[in-house]
């Protein structure tokens, strides 16, 4: 069966920044994460929004937020966003978010071209909230 998530992967044409493959990169770690399940919220022209939640979350409706940027289909970006108690910066690589998740504060994380370094950043940051999101 065909997700709406799958189709905007299918349909999404990369460039030269090799958003696309970061994307990709995050689904697939995600789906690695154990009782994760992935909610998907497409806003053509604005974003497109992954939320993964933990099987054990009751309090909030995920752990983070992996936004494609939409406003230029030719160019689009990443924002990795966490609740600002999930997880540390210790590369204060992010930037803080008063009220920036879902009415918390939080820490987002833009990504403009594909680096591996940040890439693995960004997946630890995304284990380390998985590992604090069980409430």
């Amino acid at each position: 069966m065909t997700t709406e998530l799958d189709t905007f992967v299918a349909d999404w044409k990369d460039n030269d920044t090799k958003t696309r493959q970061a994307f990709t990169e995050l689904v697939d770690h995600l789906n690695s994460l154990p009782d994760t399940t992935l909610d998907f919220s497409a806003r053509p022209g604005v974003s497109y929004s992954l939320r993964p939640r933990h099987a054990a979350q009751d309090k909030r409706p995920l752990f983070a937020m992996v936004d494609v940027i939409d406003d230029d289909p030719e160019e689009r970006w990443l924002s990795v966003c966490f609740y600002g108690e999930m997880v540390t910066d210790p590369d204060e690589a992010g930037d803080l978010v008063p009220e920036g998740l879902l009415g918390e504060d939080g820490y987002c994380f833009d990504l403009y071209e594909y680096d591996a370094g940040e890439m693995a950043y960004l997946k630890e940051r995304l284990t380390q909230a998985h590992g604090n999101a069980p409430e």
